[in-house]
């Protein structure tokens, strides 16, 4: 008996003090202090190397609750810029587990977040006085520019929900929470240390211990190279001031963006620090919702900038060639149904089609693509022309490296079945020929379109980093998308796209020094009409393609095609011309009336 009883016990023991570690956690936790070491978040280039985002310092006030002792309130809310009420309902926030549930009055809990050196410079002075007070540096954001607040995204204080999804955060930690700030999050934050002091019995620091041998550095962050330049995405910003609507530039070659810009933006400086919270609750509250991403959550008709989408399609399956020619006398005129066209010559074949930007010629083409005899049904031919449409890039998200991108909307034939009972045809859907109706895009997928035909049938997904600490993406964004259209088809529609600009509608964006692209689109709306353009440059060996969309701006050649053809020479000329720089000042002030309804 005397044996069993000493064997339960040096097993009891050996499960206390080996194997459960609670127990030396609590003694450890009386005897030592473990000090978190935030690291240095990782920094953020453009494409020329210049700092877009670096840090700076901030300091978060913590307090210890259990060593709070004859406290000065009024003295340490003077210190802290801060009413007595607000001190107050932060200490019950802190002692409130519902809000703060990893709550204990031996632990160091924040008090006051990113605070900056002014901020705290009084405090640091007098913190002598505050028992139980305590400062920790950490670092907040710096934006070394005032432009591409919604592509570089921002840093907000981690969610109880964040926090339960990853062990890595804790109570008071920053984490991305849009843009690249939030996309490459791993790989920015980098990895936490650990500094272990030693504590007297009264919990007051007395050292480190051991001389630091089980204290842990942190790992920096690793640093991101992005495609952007970050001159061409302060023009762009700079041209869309007064406006509402979105600029995207894409590198045919790499699918690296060249530019993001949605508008109307704001400082990205605004989303940092300790009034991140209530600045964040302005921008939500304007009407024009500038914390919008109109890039990649904005969907629009794309209007006649899809018209190229259709010509590779007809020319594909056959259904035209460079000799077909249709009729337009006003528009699209058949069996009571008209679809309307400004006044050209007619009937007019493909090239002039496009540089005239016709719609009756793509609703011929549309109609009797999807009424062809070899399909059998409309359906089944709906089915092939959305099928192109998906190769394209079209009707589901591209996998940009960003946060939020919408699909769009390409129809399908069970669409159609449901809204119509089966009974429909081409002339029932022959706004899609046109780029309206049901169809939507997002900008950057009207971008990746022009990026497609520069590099006649491929397209790289497109991305926003394009190097992290040095090291090249992997495959995902470096693997050309081939469309099941054939070469030739793009060089023939590449024609109509330079007739465009040569003496169609895009005349305003020719260029003596290259040859430019393009196709403008005039999107209906039920307010004014959106203005939008997409083309690239230069014609044989493409640096740039772009897509222009400016809500309620009237016809494409209005607003889409001279912003267009200021930004591709601002990127492939390295400047602007004397006569080109004053185009910018008078279409950076061109203000557009929004009116309830537009917004």
């Amino acid at each position: 008996m005397v044996i069993a009883v000493v064997l339960v016990y040096v097993i009891r023991l050996f499960q206390i003090q080996i194997l459960d570690t609670r127990y030396r956690n609590s003694a450890d936790n009386n005897a030592l202090y473990y000090r978190t070491i935030y690291p240095t978040r990782g920094v953020i280039y453009d494409r020329k190397g210049r700092m877009i985002v670096s840090n700076q310092p901030s300091f978060d006030v913590t307090v210890t609750m259990r060593n709070v002792k004859n406290l000065d309130t009024l003295a340490l809310c003077r210190s802290l810029d801060i009413t007595k009420e607000y001190f107050e309902s932060r200490m019950a926030d802190i002692r409130n587990l519902r809000k703060n549930p990893g709550y204990s009055p031996y632990t160091e809990q924040v008090f006051m977040a990113q605070l900056s050196i002014g901020e705290i410079s009084d405090l640091r002075e007098n913190l002598y006085r505050f028992r139980g007070f305590g400062i920790n540096q950490r670092q907040q954001r710096k934006y070394n520019y005032e432009a591409a607040a919604h592509l570089l995204g921002d840093l907000g204080e981690v969610s109880r929900s964040e926090i339960d999804e990853d062990g890595w955060y804790t109570q008071g930690d920053v984490i991305g929470k849009q843009g690249v700030e939030k996309y490459y999050e791993s790989k920015l934050r980098g990895e936490k240390g650990t500094e272990v002091l030693l504590k007297d019995a009264y919990g007051r620091i007395q050292g480190s211990y051991y001389d630091g041998e089980f204290d842990k550095e942190a790992i920096p962050g690793r640093n991101l190279t992005l495609g952007i330049d970050i001159e061409l995405q302060m023009l762009g910003e700079k041209l869309m001031q007064h406006k509402i609507g979105s600029i995207v530039a894409i590198e045919p070659k790499t699918g690296q963006i060249l530019c993001m810009v949605s508008s109307p933006t704001f400082n990205p400086s605004e989303l940092s620090g300790r009034h991140r919270g209530e600045n964040y609750q302005s921008l939500a509250a304007r009407a024009e919702k500038p914390l919008l991403n109109r890039t990649i959550q904005g969907t629009y008709p794309p209007g006649s900038t899809f018209k190229t989408s259709q010509a590779l399609t007809f020319l594909q399956e056959g259904i035209i060639d460079t000799r077909t020619q249709y009729p337009c006398t006003g528009g699209f005129v058949f069996r009571g149904l008209r679809v309307g066209c400004h006044e050209h010559s007619s009937p007019l074949s493909l090239n002039f089609a496009i540089a005239t930007s016709c719609n009756g010629y793509f609703c011929w083409g549309y109609y009797y693509m999807i009424g062809a005899s070899k399909y059998g049904t409309p359906q089944k031919a709906l089915t092939v022309w959305k099928d192109y449409m998906v190769d394209m890039g079209f009707g589901y998200t591209l996998g940009v490296d960003l946060p939020g991108e919408a699909r769009g909307m390409i129809p399908n034939s069970d669409y159609y079945d449901r809204h119509y009972n089966r009974s429909w045809n081409g002339l029932t859907t022959i706004s899609n020929a046109i780029g309206q109706g049901e169809v939507t895009l997002t900008p950057l997928q009207i971008a990746n379109l022009g990026a497609t035909i520069a590099n006649r049938g491929y397209y790289i997904k497109p991305h926003v980093v394009s190097a992290i600490d040095g090291e090249q993406l992997d495959s995902a964004y470096t693997t050309p998308h081939y469309v099941n259209v054939d070469r030739e088809n793009y060089e023939i529609v590449i024609q109509g796209m330079r007739q465009s600009v040569i003496n169609g509608t895009c005349r305003s964006a020719n260029n003596p020094d290259y040859l430019v692209c393009g196709k403008t689109g005039t999107a209906q709306n039920r307010g004014a009409d959106h203005s939008v353009f997409m083309g690239f440059a230069p014609m044989e060996d493409p640096q740039i393609a772009i897509a222009v969309y400016v809500e309620n701006g009237g016809f494409g050649a209005v607003y889409g095609v001279p912003i267009g053809a200021l930004m591709m020479e601002q990127y492939i000329t390295g400047g602007l011309s004397e006569d080109s720089k004053q185009k910018v000042e008078q279409y950076s002030n061109r203000v557009i009336d929004y009116g309830e309804e537009e917004r």
